[in-house]
């Protein structure tokens, strides 16, 4: 039997220049800091990806189809389902990316006009947290999901030519920024960062049906985020360690007086 998900499709925005981006096969995931209007840069570390968000200012996600064929991103923002606002699962609603579309996701979608602005926010004004959700708060991710093809006629006598698979596109995040300097990178922790809930803006959106492929994601793109200072001290950033200071047995030659 067949089922049909209903989904939020979302026309393709204008070319943004290559940000940094926590890079899938089928799809790449950026974010932006609204109010200085920068990409983020994003950092590798032990196999993940990161960036620092600025607490208080706006940010956006950037969605990049990689592929040739219609996706389903089922966008997740601290474990929270940003289209529904359930508890993020792959069975949810997200949005309808046409080949090689891009767009850029301004906040948790209210109705089909209307979003409430991503905020970063210490955690306990986080979105997820004041829904009683503060476990998964710190990450961001996308779960990618093929159409189902649709059955096509064949002609009579003609062979069937199998198109030769798209190889995996390398994983590149960017150079990361100029590091800073010693003290900075000694700095206290600050708390974590989360996601709150802004102000309410325009923001257009058509209803589609989505049929998948499969019931689990092609991919899941995940990005990890936190405070300048919180990966700082964990060197997700990268970062100089001291030098550990050793004692030397012989440092004079006589006893000095006390």
């Amino acid at each position: 039997m067949k089922t049909l998900l209903i989904a939020l499709a979302v026309a393709a925005g204008l070319a943004h220049a290559a940000p940094a981006s926590a890079v899938g096969r089928l799809l790449d995931l950026s974010v932006y800091d609204r109010d200085t209007g920068r990409s983020l840069p994003v950092y590798q570390h032990h196999g993940r990806y990161y960036v620092a968000g600025e607490p208080g200012h706006r940010y956006r996600i950037a969605l990049r189809s990689r592929s040739g064929e219609d996706l389903l991103a089922v966008l997740s923002v601290d474990g929270v389902n940003a289209v529904s606002g359930q508890t993020a699962g792959w069975s949810q609603a997200g949005y309808v990316l046409d080949p090689r579309a891009s767009t850029d996701v301004l906040g948790w979608r209210k109705s089909l006009s209307q979003v409430a602005d991503f905020v970063f926010t210490d955690i306990g004004q986080s979105y997820a947290a004041k829904t009683g959700r503060p476990d998964n708060v710190g990450v961001i991710g996308v779960a990618v999901f093929r159409r189902k093809p649709q059955p096509v006629y064949e002609p009579p006598m003609v062979s069937e030519i199998a198109a030769s698979p798209a190889a995996p596109a390398a994983a590149d995040a960017a150079a990361p920024s100029a590091m800073r300097g010693a003290e900075q990178r000694a700095a206290k922790a600050s708390a974590p960062l989360g996601t709150g809930h802004g102000e309410r803006e325009y923001s257009s959106v058509t209803e589609a049906e989505f049929e998948r492929a499969s019931s689990s994601p092609d991919e899941v793109v995940a990005l990890y985020y936190d405070t300048w200072n919180n990966l700082a001290a964990q060197c997700v950033i990268p970062c100089e360690r001291p030098r550990p200071v050793r004692p030397e047995p012989f440092p004079g030659r006589f006893v000095p007086d006390p």
